[in-house]
């Protein structure tokens, strides 16, 4: 009760909370817009006989966009891969990462081309596509109404329809960060899977009722997902208190009592960011491995099933690279020991400056491995265990952290933005008055 009078008594916050339900809306409303001159009926039907692997799981991040082959099928991965491109460029071309060391207008920058580079993305991609559309069938049927939409070819109106989409998505994001709360790419994934959840939870229930699933097997997968949604919880907000204490001195240069503090190193320090990069770097690899010839291709796209050996080996690879890449870019030991020093704090048993940034180093390392062990745990095993039972629900390990992750960190956006406004509301009512020293 106390949260929701918080949130009724600030009306600024109230205003982005609207506004970031709005966008959302707007999102889910463009889901459900159609691609003109596609045949949403046998692209359906033949979305269903792939049974799930893949295409269920690109269907899940899109929000469902890719069943229905909406303008945002694509969804906003075009976004996250070219983010992800860029990242990396920051670390081994000197121009980016000048740019970044210059503040606000150096990130504006590296945006404006991340924002470039989705536009290239998202322009193969739909080439892609709308290539497989115009020269596949499903059943003799074919994907495509007609090979001319208005006076545009079928190919040229897809390409911009889709990558139009996806720059809608993206501008959709940005406008969240912005004017919203929380981070817009994380929050427009969060909408599109949990708004699989209820049609996941109905399809289980008719399994249920129709004799297609155990009674006690649909218990056990609800009790199974609870305990790794609170192991997701437990694990998310546990960390590393490294403890400071900052010396100080009296009057006389007498030593004086030195207040104690802690520097706070969360066990997961990179969040989501992981699994929605390695899923986003495997997904459209293992999507045309899908659209290739059975008889000339069988073996790939055996190895790029979503349940399939290779792809969890590289996607625990890929997994574990960018937990240790964000920290790396993210945290920065050395500033840390600095500034540190600079304040006059240190870690007990520690000298300060370059012994401190060498410990924070090692306890982040032995962190990050602790933090990429769980987050390849908990997004294959649940996978794995899902796809040996022959469920066709979605909603695995990856899912689960992005939902309970974003949840936890918009939560905590929150709680800081109310701690913030009530801080600022303070300072403004007080009045400091002078004193006047008599000598």
């Amino acid at each position: 009760m106390s949260a929701i009078e918080n949130l009724a008594a600030n009306a600024d916050l109230r205003r982005r909370i609207i506004f970031t339900l709005a966008i959302l809306a707007i999102y889910r409303i463009g889901v459900h817009v159609p691609t003109p001159g596609v045949n949403s009926a046998v692209l359906s039907e033949f979305f269903k006989s792939q049974g799930g692997g893949i295409f269920g799981v690109f269907n899940l991040f899109s929000g469902g966009a890719l069943e229905r082959f909406s303008v945002f099928a694509l969804g906003i991965m075009p976004y996250i891969s070219s983010s992800i491109i860029f990242q990396l460029l920051t670390s081994v071309v000197p121009y980016l990462e000048a740019l970044q060391k210059e503040g606000e207008p150096g990130r504006k920058k590296i945006n404006q081309y991340t924002r470039y580079g989705t536009v290239v993305l998202a322009l193969i991609q739909g080439y892609g596509i709308s290539s497989f559309l115009k020269y596949s069938n499903f059943q003799g049927q074919s994907f495509v109404l007609s090979p001319q939409v208005g006076f545009l070819p079928f190919e040229v109106m897809t390409i911009i329809t889709l990558t139009a989409g996806t720059c809608f998505i993206m501008w959709l994001g940005e406008q969240i960060t912005e004017r919203g709360i929380g981070n817009g790419a994380s929050l427009i994934i969060f909408s599109g899977i949990a708004a699989g959840i209820p049609s996941g939870t109905y399809h289980t229930y008719k399994m249920v009722m129709s004799g297609q699933m155990n009674f006690g097997l649909a218990i056990g997968l609800l009790v199974f997902m609870i305990a790794i949604i609170s192991l997701v919880i437990f694990l998310e907000v546990g960390q590393r208190r490294v403890p400071v204490q900052y010396s100080q001195r009296g009057a006389g240069r007498q030593p004086m009592g030195a207040p104690s503090s802690h520097l706070p190193l969360k066990l997961n320090f990179s969040g989501v960011i992981p699994p929605i990069f390695a899923s986003s770097l495997l997904m459209f690899p293992s999507l045309i491995g899908q659209f290739l010839p059975a008889d000339k291709m069988s073996g790939f796209q055996a190895a790029l099933r979503h349940d399939g050996v290779i792809y969890n080996v590289l996607f625990v690879a890929l997994i574990v690279f960018f937990t240790f890449f964000y920290v790396q870019i993210q945290f920065k030991p050395d500033d840390v020991a600095d500034n540190l020093k600079k304040y006059g704090g240190f870690v007990p048993g520690i000298r300060a400056g370059k012994p401190t940034a060498e410990y924070l180093q090692k306890v982040i390392d032995r962190l990050s491995v602790g933090g990429a062990i769980y987050l390849s745990v908990i997004c294959v095993l649940p996978t794995l265990l899902i796809s040996s039972m022959n469920i066709q629900f979605y909603f695995g390990g990856t899912s689960l952290i992005i939902l309970v992750g974003v949840a936890l960190d918009t939560t905590q956006q929150i709680q800081s933005y109310l701690i913030t406004q009530k801080y600022e509301g303070f300072m403004r009512g007080a009045k400091v008055r002078s004193r006047r020293v008599r000598i």
